[in-house]
């Protein structure tokens, strides 16, 4: 089986203090399992956090956004 790779890694996104931030990347198979973790730390859905994930697709949105987040 192939492994998966990213197609489109993750950018660098710049967002005002209190506004939201959408991080986006592409996986090359469709409907992979994605972690998304914030150094050793991983995040879960929240008020905070949402997933969201479209085939190759996957997105997280950082709502409230502050300087830790960075």
């Amino acid at each position: 089986e192939m492994p998966v790779l990213f197609k489109q890694e993750l950018q660098n996104e710049e967002a005002k203090e209190g506004k939201q931030v959408k991080l986006t990347c592409e996986l090359s198979k469709p409907g992979t399992p994605v972690k998304w973790m914030k150094g050793d730390t991983v995040l879960y859905a929240s008020k905070k956090y949402e997933f969201k994930q479209r085939g190759t697709v996957a997105e997280l949105i950082i709502r409230d956004v502050k300087a830790i987040d960075s």
